[in-house]
């Protein structure tokens, strides 16, 4: 006969860490789509390509893109559309992928 098997312990860490994955927004799904894309209140997105509407982080990203997507055009980082550029920070509303409102 086999012994009891114990059961499993948890640390406090391992805990912490299910909880804060849980509780904390990071941006997935439909809540998550404004803020991926850049189209509201600027979003995490901050460049969009000139061709084809697509959105990226950062510059790299968007060579990336534009290498793979539109290879027989040339690359021009002066035409990429900042959408950072054009939005204004209201801190009077919360923030989308933060923890905790900003409201007054």
């Amino acid at each position: 006969m086999t012994g009891k098997a114990k059961p499993k312990k948890h640390t406090a860490k391992e805990i912490a860490s299910k909880v804060d994955a849980a509780t904390t927004n990071r941006g997935g799904g439909k809540a998550g789509q404004k803020d991926r894309t850049g189209q509201d209140k600027g979003g995490h997105a901050k460049f969009e390509c000139p061709h084809c509407k697509t959105t990226a982080p950062d510059v790299k990203s968007m060579q990336i893109h534009h290498d793979a997507r539109h290879p027989k055009t040339p690359f021009e980082e002066d035409k990429l559309v900042n959408l950072h550029a054009n939005h204004v920070a209201d801190s009077s509303t919360s923030r989308p992928g933060v923890r905790g409102s900003f409201k007054k």
